[in-house]
């Protein structure tokens, strides 16, 4: 169990690596295309590792099966719609007014990549718990496989939170402990849910389409904005389609 948990942090600890690999702020189509490839891995895992398996759990409801992952998914959206409000957005700008205008962009940009990390943490959680406890619908290589997919999109979103503070003269060493610091959340939120989840074992199709809302939510209010500014380009989209596939692949191969 310890090694899934880990995986997504190791991830995200390789991509702030790339400092070390540019001298500058990495390209815009570079940039679009890691953010592209990141969104489809989320997708995929959110619908093939959380979803899916949340509607396998509730099949003894028959037609109204659906109502359970509805509310959770929900509960998830709304969650990190309540997160985003209160913490600063990567995509701000540098002379935007309000309440929040006095975070440097830095510490702007280390928190929304934090943001992000959570849910992918309580996604591995919530997974590795359903292992853990038996249940039928989840197993060690279906745990695993999400823990690879969601190590696969953290290392762009490593570099990409790691790669601006470069760009604005931050020094390579800060920069890379910044984007290793980023992922921290995710090992700690995986095995706070674990501890919690003993207690909740029937509310898991509910936990496990909370998790696939909550990245859904970051895929739809951070990476595709991202991954589609600036002039128009095939980069994000067609990235979009590799990640979700290789995630799909992944997850149907070892689940």
């Amino acid at each position: 169990m310890w090694e899934i948990i880990i995986i997504p942090f190791l991830g995200t600890a390789l991509g702030a690596a790339c400092v070390f690999l540019f001298k500058k702020e990495m390209g815009q189509k570079m940039q679009r295309a890691l953010t592209g490839f990141a969104s489809g891995v989320m997708v995929s895992a959110s619908f093939f590792s959380l979803l899916l398996p949340a509607l396998d759990q509730t099949a003894d409801m028959g037609k109204l099966g659906f109502l359970p992952v509805s509310i959770g998914f929900g509960i998830g959206m709304l969650f990190l719609l309540v997160m985003d409000m209160v913490t600063p957005h990567m995509h701000l700008d540098k002379n935007e007014e309000g309440p929040r205008s006095g975070l440097k962009r830095t510490t702007k940009l280390v928190l929304a990549v934090t943001l992000h990390n959570l849910p992918e943490g309580m996604a591995v959680g919530i997974v590795c718990a359903g292992w853990l406890y038996g249940n039928s619908t989840i197993s060690y290589t279906g745990a695993l496989a999400l823990a690879i997919g969601i190590a696969i999109q953290n290392f762009p979103e490593g570099a990409i939170v790691s790669m601006p503070l470069l760009g604005e003269g931050v020094p390579k060493g800060r920069t890379f402990v910044y984007g290793v610091l980023s992922g921290i959340v995710e090992p700690i939120g995986a095995l706070l849910v674990i501890v919690a989840s003993g207690f909740f074992i029937p509310l898991m199709p509910y936990l496990l389409s909370f998790a696939a809302g909550a990245m859904i939510y970051v895929v739809v209010e951070e990476l595709i904005p991202e991954m589609s500014e600036g002039e128009h380009s095939n980069i994000g989209t067609i990235s979009f389609a590799l990640g979700f596939i290789l995630m799909m692949a992944l997850d149907v191969g070892l689940g």
